[in-house]
């Protein structure tokens, strides 16, 4: 596999504060992933140091095929990847038409019908100072910057915070097809609607480790939840099966979310007594929210 990301037993420790351990992330080429996880999970902490915004405690990864802990191959990376943050800092005594000017003389392979295209769609005041700009122009600023050059990788973190609902919707047409045009998508959000939209991947990270790397496809076509009913409350450790990701019990009843292995499943829950057995695909809020939450 091609691959735009690679970590290998990344960590970033903060004083007593272990925010990434152990981490070993993968992102395909030409693809959009999504990067999910709970707030203080490492998302961004991961994010920052990928980019050279803050050093690894340990462990290495590779950016584009470049080092990140090697100064000149991190430098050499950068220069094909775009990012857009949170923050959103652009220089605010600007205006939007000087900006992009500027940005452009950056770059000899800009790309300036694309930021005539993207200026128009995002309807962006080509006269007004950035620092006039609401939130949500700045984040539709930014990733025309972003896009105009024509980076090899796009990482944003939250993008869609401070967008309306139609704004919303551009940027994730945009985000959808940036692939086709060669740019790969890593995307961190706390909108797993949005994620479940547009992403080929999603990676799930929990308490600073990699919880979950699996396609869209694979969520949607492997994955059940399987809800079981008793007439009286079953054995403890009947599902202990290397396939079944959760459990909760709540009585007689028990939810089993379970990946390729239903029918394993299926017939203990039979030969344990269960009078109910209702199956239905898992959604990857559901996946999200066993991943992260303790059910066993």
């Amino acid at each position: 596999m091609d691959y735009v990301i690679e970590t290998r037993d990344l960590s970033k420790q903060f004083g007593t504060v272990q925010a990434v351990t152990g981490l070993n992330l993968r992102v395909t080429r030409n693809q959009v992933t999504g990067f999910l996880g709970r707030n203080g999970a490492g998302k961004s902490t991961t994010i920052k140091m990928l980019l050279g915004m803050t050093h690894p405690t340990s462990g290495s990864g590779l950016l584009l095929g470049h080092s990140i802990t090697d100064p000149k191959q991190d430098l050499e990376a950068r220069r094909q990847v775009a990012y857009c943050g949170e923050d959103k800092q652009l220089y605010a005594y600007m205006t939007v038409k000087q900006l992009i000017n500027f940005t452009a003389s950056f770059y000899p392979d800009w790309r300036s019908e694309v930021a005539a295209s993207l200026l128009d769609q995002f309807q962006l005041p080509p006269g007004r100072k950035v620092k006039a700009l609401s939130k949500g122009m700045r984040t539709k600023l930014s990733l025309l910057l972003a896009l105009a050059r024509r980076p090899a990788l796009l990482i944003l973190d939250e993008p869609t915070e401070g967008l309306d609902p139609v704004a919303i919707e551009e940027l994730l047409q945009t985000l959808a097809g940036s692939p086709a045009d060669g740019t790969t998508v890593f995307f961190s959000s706390h909108q797993i609607s949005e994620v479940e939209r547009i992403a080929d991947r999603v990676c799930i990270i929990d308490r600073g480790k990699l919880a979950v790397d699996l396609s869209l496809d694979e969520i949607r076509q492997d994955h059940r939840r399987i809800t079981l009913s008793f007439c009286r409350q079953p054995p403890e450790h009947l599902f202990d099966l290397p396939e079944v990701r959760s459990i909760e019990t709540n009585g007689s009843q028990m939810i089993v979310v379970s990946s390729h292995g239903v029918d394993a499943v299926v017939e203990r829950a039979k030969t344990a007594g269960a009078v109910v057995v209702d199956i239905v695909p898992v959604n990857l809020r559901e996946l999200f929210l066993w991943t992260v939450q303790d059910h066993k």
